[in-house]
């Protein structure tokens, strides 16, 4: 789901919000619980989306699920969304909030596939050597994919570097097709 132009400046202006008072690692901590508690329930994400159900119910129920766990600035944030009629957007905030939070701390995605569960010592070794290549935090997504038959996939933004069997396979097959034999 793309984010909405309006979600990204909530969050830039909760990021810088955060900045000014020196309280970034604690609204990160907040937002990061708000997003995984809507992650976890379709139901919570469609009940804040719905036109129907009126906005005081809205942040009512969001005080009951949150207020007692997050810090005032980020209360008064989800207050404020709730009075600008924004609530609704809360999700994609949130994800809009983590990426501009990922941004600024230098941190970069990386999605690691390989095909098979990879130990922690090899996970760690792994997680090292991209730190050391890109020169930045590494945020490390790994996904089993058996069909890869071995080696792995890393993709950096829109860069991929493949390395894995299954892919040197379909290369090979492709030479060999466009080999013409005389």
């Amino acid at each position: 789901m793309p984010t909405l132009k309006a979600a990204k400046r909530y969050a830039t202006a909760l990021l810088e919000l955060a900045k000014e008072r020196d309280e970034v690692d604690d609204i990160l901590d907040d937002i990061e619980f708000i997003h995984n508690t809507l992650g976890d329930s379709r139901e919570l994400v469609v009940f804040l989306k719905s036109p129907i159900i009126n906005f005081d119910d809205k942040i009512g129920a969001l005080e009951k699920l949150f207020f007692d766990e997050i810090s005032e600035p980020t209360q008064l944030f989800l207050k404020l969304l709730s009075r600008k009629d924004r609530i609704n957007l809360l999700h994609q905030i949130t994800e809009a909030f983590i990426e501009k939070y990922k941004e600024y701390a230098g941190i970069i995605t990386v999605n690691v596939y390989i095909a098979r569960e990879l130990n922690d010592e090899q996970r760690e070794l792994l997680h090292q050597n991209l730190e050391e290549k890109t020169r930045k935090k590494v945020d490390m997504n790994i996904t089993v994919d058996e069909s890869l038959k071995g080696g792995m996939a890393i993709r950096i933004d829109d860069t991929v570097i493949d390395g894995t069997v299954k892919h040197k396979l379909e290369e090979l097959e492709e030479s060999l097709l466009s080999t013409t034999v005389e």
